[in-house]
């Protein structure tokens, strides 16, 4: 188990406006880029040799990984000239592998924090001899997912999808976006086009008979598809309910990067993260949040499950619910946003511009 496809093209577009600036992978979750999580994890595992497929903000991953050595990797990038889908970002890095045609290749999606056991997963393509192996979480309502069926050795059985109703709710195990291929696989894959692994590769491959294995592995698992979930998931980091090995620093109610200044009378819980010379200002209260670098947070502020993008201000008693505030934006002092309000890149509220009702 030496090889490793981390697909990170995306252009995060339910994330805006944190990825306006910036690729999905690369915002920070638990005071480093999310991808960092992935990789350590990775290498963690065993995995040697990691191929990035990229696309969206290609340029950004490799002035700030490297060749992966700081992590004990060995980094390679691909970019996609047009976006090829999970499939065809497989098959765009498949003369970057160096593995034999029957060796194991781990594929990750670059949007998902999970605690799987990755050795575990490739054990299991092993000693079932399948084609591909598939990461199968369950989920307590799977409609707005794909359903994975198994029979009673875990081989996977029919690809479906989104189910509508009742009746069409067979299952509550789905793809969790973790993969491993036969390397001989790969190169099935079409070339030169979009490909999607899930709705092409995948049903297709089962028709000709072909053995794909599910793992079901019930830990920690996140889609970090939207800004709700991505505060989330870098909470659940700082507090160690998510598992890794990159977060810099102890886990606990609060990660505080270097160079950030708190008021001594500032409170900051529930996983909130603060970023290298951000503010804090007297009285704030952050709950559950993460503060990008050089935000400045004013006094009195009151902050909950939000976050705040990079040179961002957030004016004195304004209050912040399920909120992300765009890098550079300004909100003026006593305003109150909430229920995942968006705010732009370098918007400016007036203060008092936005206030709710008690009754409200």
């Amino acid at each position: 188990m030496t090889e490793a496809i981390l697909l990170v093209g995306g252009k995060g577009t339910r994330l805006r406006p944190l990825t306006v600036n910036t690729p999905k992978p690369m915002v920070p979750a638990a005071g480093v880029p999310f991808l960092t999580h992935q990789l350590a994890r990775a290498r963690a595992a065993g995995v040697e040799h990691i191929v990035l497929a990229t696309s969206y903000l290609a340029e950004v991953f490799e002035p700030y990984f490297g060749d992966g050595s700081a992590l004990g990797l060995s980094i390679e990038y691909v970019t996609e000239e047009e976006p090829l889908g999970t499939g065809g970002a497989i098959r765009n890095v498949a003369s970057r592998l160096h593995s034999g045609p029957e060796d194991p290749v781990l594929i990750f999606n670059g949007d998902i924090l999970t605690g799987l056991d990755i050795r575990a997963l490739v054990t299991t393509h092993r000693s079932s001899g399948a084609d591909v192996s598939l990461h199968l979480t369950r989920v307590d309502d799977p409609r707005a997912y794909g359903l994975v069926p198994t029979d009673g050795t875990g081989r996977v059985t029919a690809f479906l999808e989104k189910p509508q109703t009742p009746e069409e709710i067979v299952t509550d195990q789905i793809n969790a976006g973790a993969y491993v291929f036969r390397r001989s696989v790969i190169d099935t894959i079409p070339a030169g086009r979009p490909v999607s692994v899930e709705r092409e590769t995948f049903p297709e491959l089962l028709a000709r008979g072909a053995h794909l294995q599910g793992m079901v592995d019930s830990t920690y698992w996140l889609d970090l598809g939207t800004p709700q979930a991505f505060v989330r998931g870098s909470a659940d980091l700082v507090l160690g309910r998510a598992p890794s090995p990159a977060v810099p620093g102890r886990c606990g109610d609060r990660l505080v990067l270097d160079t950030a200044r708190v008021a001594p009378d500032a409170k900051l819980t529930g996983g909130t993260v603060i970023g290298p010379g951000a503010v804090i200002g007297s009285g704030a209260r952050i709950n559950g949040s993460t503060v990008l670098a050089d935000a400045v947070v004013e006094p009195g502020a009151v902050i909950t499950d939000s976050l705040i993008g990079t040179r961002a201000r957030i004016g004195a008693r304004t209050v912040l619910t399920g909120a992300v505030i765009g890098d550079a934006a300004e909100i003026g002092p006593d305003n109150e946003l909430r229920d995942g309000v968006r705010v732009w890149c370098d918007a400016k509220l007036p203060a008092g511009a936005v206030r709710f009702s008690s009754d409200q």
